[in-house]
C-alpha cells in the first residue's frame, strides 16, 4: 500500500492550478464569441416570430369585410375577477 508523500500532494496542486489558468484561458477566448452567437440567434427567432404575428395581423385584416361583425370569444372565456373585500354592514347610531 502506497502512502500519500507531499511531492504526488504538491504536483496534484500544481496540475489543479494549471488546468483551471487553462481553463481561463480558452473561456476568455471563445466564451464572447459563444455570447455572440446566442444572442444573434435570438435575435433571428424574435425576428422570425415578429414577423408572423405581422403576417398574421395583416392576412386577418384581408380577410375581414366591412360588414361583418367579429366577437373575439377567446379572451371572454374566462370570467373576470373581481375583488371582493368583504361584506357592506350598514351600522345604526343607537342614542
Amino acid at each position: 500500500m502506497e502512502t500519500a508523500n507531499l511531492t504526488s500532494l504538491l504536483e496534484t496542486i500544481f496540475y489543479i492550478i494549471v488546468f483551471y489558468y487553462i481553463f481561463k484561458y480558452i473561456a476568455k477566448l471563445f466564451l464572447p464569441v459563444v455570447v455572440k452567437k446566442v444572442v444573434q440567434k435570438a435575435g433571428e427567432n424574435f425576428q422570425q416570430q415578429y414577423q408572423q404575428q405581422q403576417q398574421q395581423y395583416h392576412n386577418r385584416q384581408q380577410t375581414q369585410n366591412r360588414d361583418e361583425v367579429i366577437f373575439d370569444t377567446a379572451k371572454s372565456t374566462r370570467p373576470r375577477e373581481t375583488k371582493k373585500v368583504g361584506e357592506y354592514v350598514d351600522y345604526e347610531e343607537i342614542d
